[in-house]
């Protein structure tokens, strides 16, 4: 499971160390220290490989005849690649998906359950403070989804 953030740097090549928390996760769930990346969402998404299997899975059970379908599945499984974690734990993220997410230098990791987010520093702020300012709309939706939150 992720959760949390983490402000990082990603170097000239494009690596990015993962948080010891997160790559803790991605061997619970992968030996062998392998995950998918897709763009998602306006940001580099990360899934183990059984999160992601099950995506796989979920997209072959749809009806493909649906136009909107047929463009999510393209855009989501065409813009993935698979990697492994690098001894220093880092990962390299594709040049297509650094574009896709506007990501430079300055970026955020963000634990979302059972993937986590890569974001533009900026992006992300700029999202939390929207997300901030419409929290009370936001939470009643999901309370419409069936979400309890007790506190």
């Amino acid at each position: 499971m992720f959760r949390g953030h983490s402000y990082r740097n990603l170097d000239a090549k494009g690596r990015l160390m993962l948080p010891p928390e997160f790559r803790e996760t991605v061997f619970e769930h992968s030996p062998e220290g392998k995950l998918m990346l897709t763009n998602f969402d306006g940001a580099v998404a990360g899934y183990p490989m059984p999160e992601w299997q099950r995506i796989e899975e979920s997209f072959e059970r749809i009806n493909i005849l649906n136009a909107k379908v047929r463009n999510l599945q393209r855009f989501i499984i065409s813009g993935a690649v698979e990697i492994t974690l690098d001894k220093q734990g880092r990962i390299l993220i594709p040049p297509h998906l650094r574009n896709y997410a506007k990501l430079e230098k300055d970026v955020v990791l963000a634990g979302v359950i059972q993937k986590f987010e890569i974001w533009d520093m900026t992006r992300f702020e700029e999202r939390r403070r929207l997300t901030e300012e419409n929290f009370d709309d936001d939470m009643a939706s999901l309370a419409d989804e069936g979400f309890e939150l007790r506190l």
